[in-house]
């Protein structure tokens, strides 16, 4: 399920961004420690280019370390990426950024030169809070709902760096239908975009697998069920989600399980790594390769002349193509010739039927129609 959520201050705040881009000595980028890959805007990749990039991911404290690690060991292997795991919990580890970002740049002397750096990241990833504790002072906006940086603004942090923070911007469409839920999952949409039902379901079908004792031990079940609809079922009773005649209230479940995972009630949970995102980009290469064999198959049938151009012309062809039905011996009042009720008689239906199948009778009523003018017609006004 591809989500379409890009509010317009988003296309302004891409295009200023790629335009300050050349100006810029080393690139920032804001990603959640939960979903690294599914936070991590493709549109900046391609406009970094080969600038040095620091990727931070917030809320460590929320996601599982060892994914964590891995995925830090993931990044890496990009040239010229170094990673850096922080949390609001761990304030001196965020201001740990300072010196590495002189290190990702030691042909810059800080006496002589600024730095310049740029902060991205997509909406409610932790970026304006970053922010806040490097500067020592309140100078980002905060909030749990996405999208509360609205514009550019420069800030001094110091130390001769010097930092352009940018509003939270997504890409115009999510394409991996498992980030969509993922990026819904940890709040970095609206919660509008999605139905909660839709993301209760897909988080519980995923920590069913990953995390089933969390689960267990969370809603005090006695077994883990087989299915998502069943510990949704299981575990609305145990928590009183209930609705008329004692039946689960899944909307209700579902959104007291999408912001218990939000505030790390179930623990420490990530939402993927690195080997699930190898395997869902083959599958959807796969997915764009065969849609790109219909495409192609599509436009040689149309040149063929046997594909409709149209939707109208759909219709037409599979008309064209519909096999006509057989009147039965008896059944000659079903034929759809007989024109109106005046002729729904046995014997006005017989003789209905016998006309239309009689030959020549359809051309000599044309025939006869058409020789009839109006009296005001050319013809049909004598001459005076």
């Amino acid at each position: 399920m591809a989500i379409h959520w890009y509010p317009g201050h988003m296309h302004k705040a891409q295009k200023q961004m790629k335009e300050v881009l050349p100006q810029v000595d080393l690139l920032i980028e804001v990603l959640d420690a939960r979903i690294p890959y599914s936070s991590e805007n493709p549109a900046i990749a391609k406009l970094r280019g080969d600038k040095p990039c620091i990727k931070v991911l917030t809320k460590c404290d929320l996601a599982d370390a060892d994914i964590t690690a891995r995925w830090q060991a993931f990044l890496e292997q990009e040239k010229g990426v170094k990673t850096l795991a922080v949390s609001t919990q761990d304030p001196g580890r965020m201001k740990a950024l300072l010196e590495l970002c002189r290190k990702m740049l030691p042909a810059k002397d800080a006496s002589v030169k600024t730095i310049h750096t740029m902060i991205v990241g997509i909406p409610n990833v932790g970026k304006s809070t970053l922010i806040n504790i490097l500067a020592d002072r309140i100078i980002a906006k905060t909030g749990n709902e996405p999208a509360v940086t609205k514009s550019q603004q420069r800030i001094n942090l110091g130390n001769g760096i010097l930092l352009l923070d940018t509003p939270g911007i997504l890409w115009p469409k999510v394409e991996n239908p498992h980030s969509s839920y993922r990026l819904a999952a940890t709040g970095a949409i609206k919660d509008t975009a999605m139905e909660y039902d839709d993301v209760g379901f897909y988080l519980a079908d995923y920590l069913l697998k990953a995390y089933p004792e969390r689960l267990r031990e969370r809603y005090n079940l006695d077994e883990l069920p087989g299915t998502e609809l069943e510990f949704l079922e299981q575990a609305a009773t145990r928590r009183g989600a209930l609705a008329s005649g004692g039946r689960a209230n899944l909307h209700k479940i579902c959104e007291l399980l999408v912001n218990e995972m939000r505030a790390g009630m179930l623990g420490p949970v990530t939402l993927e790594t690195p080997e699930m995102i190898t395997r869902e980009e083959i599958e959807l290469a796969e997915q764009e390769r065969l849609k790109e064999e219909e495409k192609a198959a599509r436009k040689e049938r149309f040149k063929a002349g046997s594909e409709p151009r149209n939707h109208s012309e759909a219709q037409t062809q599979a008309q064209a193509h519909k096999p006509k039905k057989e009147t039965k011996p008896g059944a000659a009042g079903k034929t759809s010739r007989i024109p109106s009720r005046s002729a729904a008689t046995p014997a006005a239906k017989k003789s209905a039927v016998s006309k239309a199948k009689k030959p020549g009778t359809q051309k000599q009523a044309t025939k006869a129609t058409s020789s009839r003018q109006p009296a005001n017609s050319p013809k049909g006004r004598k001459r005076k």
